[in-house]
């Protein structure tokens, strides 16, 4: 084989190579989007194939950031903000060696969402306020359209649970408008039933029952609509608790079993704290004692391993803060003592120079002086 005939094969080989390469990352791409839409269904599933994803994203620095949110999303879903943390730290992390502005808003959208589910709005408002503007500068408009409607479902998350509701209400219609432009293909319908659940709570706050009622009945269709799961639960208790403020209490239970037998497999632990609270007041209201104390002890438990589980997160956030605080004095007393060494590599041989000149100096008027005196002492001979 000559040379030329070699250097082809070689080519040849690269690019088949390249081709088998492409075609992997291709199906990781695709791989993330299916897990994306069984986010509320089975997050264990999401979770398993996240971590997958992350082994073999390689150096693919993009597909390792959407897999390291695609686990964060999963713990999410479970209500473990801790794990969930963790993995958003980890994409965070890695965002800045990434050109890809889409990522970055939809990274820095989670971010907003993950300190709002811990309770820290200052936090979750910076990262969506940075989100919005990059959403508001990107040139294609199509592209973000769900992403700046999350964006408003959010702050009327936030603003629903500063107990503003007609301000959540108006972020609540702002985001549904949003993600229900262009939305042919049913993408943002989980998206859409969450804000209309949401919004479904802030009309029961307001004391708009009929309201309340028609929002959750729309949320539960969508999350039909899409098979999920967890959503389905949420509206069906958020209907119980229209029976329930009607003192319809055997409707609210019936709602209520539904729902518990819906989620059971999806271990969302806010939902059945939710679930088993309903269940023992429509149990107490028609005087079922034993199942009352049954649902209330589970409440009671499920509640204890929630605040057991935000107040990890919280511990793991401040944990995070602080070693960011300590590698940042490291490396400003690191640089620090390289200025120092700088300054004195430069200036010693400058004092140097100057007093080698200044004694350079002295030299030659002692030796004027020397030959004045000199010249003096001959004219005197």
């Amino acid at each position: 084989m000559n040379k030329k005939s070699f250097i082809l094969v070689i080519l040849l080989l690269l690019s088949t190579r390249y081709s088998v390469f492409a075609q992997d990352q291709k199906k990781l791409e695709q791989l993330i989007k299916t897990s994306n839409v069984e986010m509320y269904e089975n997050p264990e599933k999401v979770i398993s194939t996240g971590l997958k994803i992350i082994q073999l994203s390689k150096n693919n620095i993009d597909l390792k950031i959407k897999a390291y949110k695609l686990v964060s999303d999963g713990y999410s879903s479970k209500r473990e903000y801790q794990k969930s943390l963790k993995y958003l730290i980890k994409a965070l992390e890695l965002l800045p060696k990434s050109e890809d502005k889409l990522l970055k808003i939809s990274i820095d959208t989670k971010a907003g969402i993950q300190y709002h589910q811990l309770n820290i709005y200052q936090s979750a408002i910076t990262y969506l306020d940075r989100a919005e503007k990059m959403c508001l500068e990107y040139p294609v408009q199509d592209s973000i359209t769900s992403f700046l409607g999350v964006n408003y479902v959010v702050r009327g998350f936030i603003y629903k649970e500063k107990l503003n509701c007609d301000i959540a209400i108006s972020f609540f219609d702002k985001g549904i408008k949003t993600l229900s432009y262009n939305n042919k293909k049913n993408e943002n319908a989980t998206k859409i039933s969450i804000a209309k659940y949401n919004k479904g709570n802030c009309y029961l706050l307001l004391e708009e029952n009929g309201l309340a009622e028609q929002s959750f009945k729309e949320a539960l269709k969508g999350a039909k609509s899409v098979n999920a799961k967890s959503l389905e639960a949420f509206a069906l208790k958020g209907i119980a608790q229209i029976h329930t403020f009607n003192g319809a209490y055997a409707d609210a239970i019936s709602e209520l079993n539904q729902a518990y037998f819906i989620a059971k497999n999806v271990n969302d632990l806010v939902l059945n704290q939710e679930i088993y609270l309903g269940l023992s007041v429509n149990y107490l209201a028609i005087n079922q004692p034993e199942k009352y104390k049954e649902y209330q002890q589970k409440f009671i438990q499920t509640q204890t391993k929630l605040k057991e589980n935000e107040r990890a997160s919280i511990e793991n956030l401040l944990q995070e803060n602080y070693n960011n605080l300590e590698n940042k004095a490291k490396s400003d007393l690191s640089n620090f003592w390289i200025l120092v060494f700088l300054a004195l590599t430069i200036s010693i041989p400058l004092i140097a120079l100057i007093i080698n000149k200044k004694t350079n100096t002295n030299i030659k008027e002692l030796k004027a002086n020397i030959n004045e005196i000199n010249s003096n002492f001959s004219s005197l001979i």
